[in-house]
């Protein structure tokens, strides 16, 4: 019966070509659910085992699986060559594009180990401090680089060294095609050495729309999740040649500047009298400051002799001034202001929306919430304090305040006033 069979395959040699290519075939699958059924089941338990097994965010780079794949290419590298009556030429185009399968794989694989190295940095506290994605990118791309060059080596059937001595006369062209990676790539390691950014910087970049935390600084990109909560992507680069603001000074200081003014209307600054100095000394923000002034503006005008007489001559204490000194020691003793930091009251300009006094101070914290809490309660008690020293903000008319106005009653920004002048007309 043998050599019937023998003879049967002789009378049909295509139909052994196809039996034998069948059973190539078979046998690269069975190699392949042996490897993926059993074995690597067998070496995931033992890795299992490991201070690494059970890390899902591990596992899924798939290094493993991927080095799996190899064994039925394998299989048909070494087996294609055995089929009978198949093409010379068909065998080897098929044991190269087994052997480019394979060369793909480890290059897949390796690739992965290096996307849980970058897994396990980004677990150190330092990380941010000195991120190496764009690193791991850059070799990465190399592994690529000689994989594809194997690969074609392989399919062509020729020495990689033919190819690699024909690098040099491409090397204008790579430069060309990477020129934008090799930007990036010194662009990357300027900035890491000198950490001008890092993960978890705020940083603001209007040009590009871009104000918010660093989430990813990568090889070609940096993501910056905005305060909207939209991710916007800069290249790299970007930050080397432009201008851009990183808030991580102030939040390493400890203290977030407020920088605001009120508007005061100038018709409302005057003198104080004797009776409004009186009352305001009992507040506990001014009891130091106006008995020190009030001693110093007596001594000077003791000096005037007779020129005394005529209140021009003299010095007198102003709302205006007690407001500033009564705001610096209201800061002074603010549990939210940074002590250590810049306190200060002051006037800028005049012009047509009144006379901005300035606060500028520090809070002793960088959180946004509280910071925006903390300027908020100051100018809430600066608002409403402002009345004591007969002050008013300037605001410009209303519908409100136009409504009330009529050719025999015209409007004034202080209410009192405008009741004295009803009671004079």
């Amino acid at each position: 019966m043998t050599v019937s069979i023998q003879e049967f395959f002789q009378s049909y040699p295509w139909l052994q070509t196809l039996v034998a290519l069948g059973a190539l075939i078979l046998a690269a699958l069975f190699a392949n659910f042996v490897v993926k059924s059993v074995l690597l089941r067998i070496l995931n338990h033992i890795v299992d085992r490991t201070p690494f097994g059970r890390d899902e965010e591990l596992r899924r780079h798939g290094v493993i699986e991927r080095l799996a794949n190899v064994m039925p290419a394998m299989v048909i590298a070494g087996g294609i060559g055995l089929v009978p009556g198949l093409p010379e030429v068909l065998a080897t185009v098929v044991m190269n594009v087994a052997n480019a399968f394979m060369i793909l794989m480890v290059a897949m694989a390796i690739s992965a180990v290096f996307n849980i190295v970058d897994t396990l940095y980004h677990r150190r506290p330092d990380a941010r401090m000195k991120p190496i994605k764009g690193y791991i990118q850059v070799v990465k791309i190399a592994v690529y680089v000689v994989a594809a060059l194997l690969m074609i080596a392989t399919l062509i059937d020729r020495s990689p060294l033919i190819l690699l001595s024909g690098l040099g006369a491409m090397a204008a062209v790579l430069i060309l095609v990477f020129q934008d990676t090799l930007l990036s790539l010194v662009a990357g390691i300027q900035i890491s050495s000198t950490g001008m950014v890092r993960v978890g910087d705020w940083i603001e970049m209007p040009s590009l729309n871009a104000d918010g935390d660093v989430i990813e600084i990568a090889l070609h990109t940096v993501q910056v999740r905005n305060f909207d909560k939209t991710i916007t992507t800069i290249p790299i680069r970007k930050l080397v040649t432009e201008s851009f603001k990183n808030w991580r000074g102030m939040q390493e200081s400890g203290g977030r500047r407020i920088k605001r003014a009120l508007c005061l209307d100038q018709t409302s600054i005057r003198f104080l009298t004797p009776e409004e100095l009186a009352r305001l000394e009992s507040f506990g923000h001014l009891e130091t400051y106006l008995k020190h002034k009030q001693a110093e503006i007596s001594e000077w005008n003791g000096k005037l002799g007779e020129r005394a007489k005529v209140a021009a001559n003299t010095r007198r204490v102003t709302n205006i001034g007690t407001f500033r000194a009564y705001v610096e020691t209201y800061l002074r003793n603010h549990p939210g202001v940074h002590k250590a930091m810049t306190i200060m009251v002051r006037q800028l300009p005049p012009g047509p929306e009144g006379l901005p006094i300035e606060i500028y101070c520090f809070t002793g914290t960088t959180v946004w919430a509280s910071y925006e809490g903390i300027q908020a309660d100051i100018f809430d008690h600066l608002f409403a304090i402002l009345p004591e020293f007969g002050l008013a903000v300037f605001q410009n008319p209303s519908g409100a305040d136009l409504g009330g106005w009529t050719p025999t009653r015209p409007y004034m920004a202080n209410p009192q006033a405008a009741t004295e002048h009803e009671r004079a007309a």
